[in-house]
């Protein structure tokens, strides 16, 4: 597993290798421990640029999620060919691939934080594991019925992991 993290904040506030541990984490807990994925973390006016590019939404948002395969398209094309064994994206684990990258707005995350009236570090948890979904061919906005069963495996994932280490440094 590899987790390629990069930041591109002026402001150094984040503890880099608690995100990239908290990163692993994830991947082991959503069934792909041996996946690959890049994680960026960035400002509101890159996050907007990026929306407003893929998106065509000029606004900035807390998280996207850009896969590098449709990985909704080869479970159901796994499923259908083997019939005999029960297969689903939630339980089978991914073997060694590039999943993709997760971008997230690390200024829109500690708002949403304060917002819920939770740490920075939980909102990081709940963005990464979101994104990680997304590159593992979930859509919350493909149908109602997906999008509960994407908050259901976002939550079992959340439980699931140890203790979220402290990501945040002291400001200066």
């Amino acid at each position: 597993m590899s987790v390629i993290l990069s930041s591109r904040l002026r402001r150094r506030w984040i503890s880099l290798s608690g995100v990239h541990s908290l990163a692993e984490d994830i991947l082991k807990a959503a069934g792909a421990p041996q996946s690959d994925l890049s994680l960026l973390l960035v400002g509101d006016r890159a996050m907007r640029r990026l929306n407003r590019l893929y998106r065509r939404k000029d606004r900035t948002t807390d998280v996207l999620a850009f896969p590098m395969c449709d990985l909704s398209r080869v479970t159901r094309h796994r499923s259908t060919r083997s019939r005999s064994r029960a297969w689903s994206r939630d339980a089978s684990p991914v073997t060694s691939l590039m999943l993709g990258d997760v971008v997230i707005s690390l200024p829109q995350a500690s708002r949403q934080a304060k917002q819920a009236g939770h740490s920075i570090e939980r909102e990081l948890a709940v963005l990464m594991i979101h994104g990680a979904l997304h590159l593992l061919g979930y859509d919350h906005e493909r149908s109602a019925r997906e999008a509960r069963r994407m908050s259901r495996r976002e939550r079992a994932i959340a439980r699931t992991l140890r203790t979220i280490p402290k990501l945040i440094a002291n400001r200066k």
